[in-house]
């Protein structure tokens, strides 16, 4: 299988309206939860560790998600029938306020692998720690991350650092999208590999901000 180099397509961040609580038929035990109110946040799904099965269910416990597609591009594939091409969407969501989520899909055109890329991505949706670890800074205000973490994905491997306010995101435009859907403002980073494949760069920045929550910080550990 090659991989033909589509552009980029950057689309505005969009935000969804707030869909109908009651005309929605739950398919999932946890959708029949969050329909009847026993879990009332995404944080309670997070916290049991409970599967996201039902896309409506992240659209009722975070109805302010913004949506932004961070990569388009094409693949091509050898058949008997001959060359079948395929497009690939990379898509991210998050609401600015330590929720995000990063994903891929392939269609057969442009507008389905986008809106398939936008799906997984909220059924992919994960919480982050955000904070003030930069010892130039020490605000404690959640605008940067609250220490070091690394991600990999492929050839690509992204360490990003705690930045005092004020610095900005001292990072590629690609992972510069993802950030700002989590919510996170300042940052300083290092990266290695081939950062041009913004699929592989945008997964990595997401897995490097999964692992936020492999460390407990010091004011989490309670009396």
């Amino acid at each position: 299988m090659s991989r033909r180099k589509g552009g980029k397509r950057r689309s505005r961040p969009r935000e969804q309206s707030a869909p109908d609580l009651e005309a929605w038929i739950p398919r999932t035990q946890v959708g029949r939860m969050v329909k009847e109110g026993t879990i009332a946040s995404i944080y309670d799904i997070f916290r049991d560790s409970l599967k996201i099965d039902d896309v409506r269910i992240v659209d009722f416990l975070v109805p302010n998600l913004t949506e932004n597609v961070l990569d388009v591009g094409r693949v091509q594939r050898q058949t008997d029938a001959g060359r079948k091409t395929l497009f690939v969407a990379t898509a991210g969501v998050g609401n600015k306020n330590g929720i995000v989520g990063v994903a891929q899909a392939k269609a057969a055109g442009v507008g389905t692998a986008i809106r398939n890329a936008i799906i997984l991505a909220k059924l992919n949706i994960i919480p982050i720690k955000r904070g003030c670890g930069s010892w130039e800074c020490t605000c404690s205000n959640p605008h940067s991350i609250p220490f070091q973490v690394e991600g990999k994905v492929g050839s690509v491997r992204v360490v990003l650092k705690p930045a005092p306010k004020g610095l900005g995101l001292v990072i590629g435009d690609a992972a510069k999208s993802v950030l700002e859907l989590a919510g996170i403002s300042d940052i300083w980073s290092k990266t290695f590999g081939d950062t041009r494949t913004t699929q592989n760069f945008s997964k990595a920045i997401f897995e490097a901000l999964r692992s936020t929550y492999e460390i407990s910080h010091i004011s989490e550990w309670g009396e």
